[in-house]
């Protein structure tokens, strides 16, 4: 894994909104951090989601709450950067269905409470439409504008900040396990590593080819590319190429220590690790899918694949042998997810589908989500109150935060672009990579409670 040191272009200036935004805090301003908080005030345009000065004098964050006990043993409250040092995240969105025993009403809930929520954190009057001039630092209309002054829409997230570098659509964004560095991939050909301590760019990996995918799976970092599958061990620097796919690697996932690999032509390539070896060595090839396979999940000794040929197949991970094949959906089955029992699938003909499984075992849509835009990307995620949020990503370049079982919309990100990669994070961290090779990072933050 050649690192070329020289790729960061992170300005003194983006280091100082850095710091201002919450992150690279050194050791030397510990000590002032609680005197500085004092002297420190939030920017009341910020909150109101439409500042568009730069550099702001205020801060745009919310003031950090007395540290607890959690905090002081590195919890979210104590991370310098946007990333503490364990980087590891619990999710019931693990890709294991199972009844954890609290959800056996979910089948009667779905989408129950409406589709479009409660408008929460809409500015009265307002377009659901980023405003031009305000991207662009010059609207003069201030609080008349009829267009959003911010990214996003909707309460508990906020903007932490967002690192610059990729200069084509990020395809894929990994956090290994034990690792203080966030990795992203993009179609320029480029893998670039980023400090979770300060958010700047320390290296770019330079791989001659498009990035279709990435994951990681504990110390491992799996990248796609074209006829080639990438793997690296950010503890031991073991660097591996696994050659066999044709054409573009869109998925990636490990299951039962199994990588899977879904390709252009239609195939899921599958490696089993040998520890003797230290190698990945070629286990099966998966040949029923008629084009590209491009989502892949693993959940309740199942893979999910997901394809351009409109279906879903269902494949047994002790026999390797395709189960069921689901031919609900009208367009490319752009991507999957497991939650607790359910199969969660999006496609690009606009809908969301909730799968369970009947009492013969197969899998049957319960609840079909509709949208007016082709939806591209799905992840999971719990807000800080432990209540599951489901964020879609759709082609009209924003991302949509449904409440589950619900469905119903508690909030919206938007994007210059479509955003293709979305991954969580510790401590209600997400992370969003967009079509102009922007990555965003977003923080969960408290729901302010109406009082009486």
């Amino acid at each position: 894994m050649d690192f070329d040191y020289n790729g960061g272009n992170t300005t003194n200036t983006n280091k100082r909104v850095f710091n201002r935004l919450g992150g690279g805090q050194s050791a030397n301003d510990t000590s002032n951090h609680n005197h500085l908080q004092q002297n420190q005030k939030v920017c009341y345009h910020w909150r109101a989601g439409r500042c568009n000065r730069f550099p702001c004098p205020f801060l745009h964050r919310e003031l950090s709450a007395p540290p607890t006990h959690a905090a002081v043993n590195g919890g979210v409250g104590a991370k310098r950067g946007f990333v503490g040092n364990d980087s590891s995240s619990s999710s019931s969105f693990s890709g294991r269905r199972g009844n954890n025993g609290n959800n056996s009403n979910y089948n009667n809930s779905w989408g129950r409470f409406g589709n479009k929520g409660d408008g929460r954190g809409v500015r009265g009057g307002s377009v659901e439409k980023v405003c031009t001039y305000w991207v662009q630092g010059h609207c003069n209309r201030g609080d008349t504008c009829r267009f959003l002054h911010s990214w996003s829409l909707g309460d508990g997230f906020s903007l932490l900040t967002q690192l610059e570098g990729h200069q084509k659509v990020i395809s894929g964004i990994a956090l290994p396990s034990g690792s203080d560095k966030l990795y992203t991939g993009s179609k320029d050909e480029t893998v670039r590593v980023w400090d979770c301590q300060s958010g700047q760019c320390m290296g770019v990996i330079n791989l001659g080819g498009e990035v279709g995918c990435m994951i990681s799976e504990g110390p491992w970092i799996f990248v796609g590319t074209p006829n080639v599958v990438k793997a690296w061990n950010t503890q031991t620097n073991t660097d591996l190429s696994l050659t066999g796919p044709v054409g573009q690697v869109y998925a990636l996932v490990v299951g039962n220590d199994l990588l899977f690999a879904g390709t252009q032509d239609g195939s899921i390539l599958v490696w089993k690790f040998n520890a003797a070896t230290y190698n990945f060595e070629p286990a099966a090839s998966l040949n029923d899918h008629k084009m590209a396979v491009v989502s892949l999940v693993v959940g309740a000794n199942r893979l999910y694949s997901g394809s351009m040929d409109h279906s879903i197949k269902v494949w047994s991970l002790e026999t390797l042998q395709c189960v069921q094949t689901l031919k609900d959906h009208t367009s490319v089955v752009m991507s999957l997810l497991c939650w607790e029992q359910f199969l969660l699938s999006c496609s690009l003909d606009q809908t969301i589908k909730v799968w369970a499984a009947t009492e013969s075992g197969n899998l049957e849509v319960s609840y079909t989500h509709k949208e007016e835009h082709g939806l591209l990307t799905l992840c999971g995620m719990h807000d800080l109150e432990g209540k599951p949020i489901l964020l879609c990503s759709s082609n009209d370049s924003s991302v949509h935060l449904f409440d589950l079982p619900s469905f119903s919309e508690k909030g919206k990100i938007f994007a210059k672009q479509e955003i293709r990669a979305i991954q969580t994070g510790p401590g209600g961290l997400f992370f969003t990579g967009d079509g102009t090779g922007q990555v965003r990072v977003w923080n969960s933050v408290a729901v302010p409670t109406a009082t009486t």
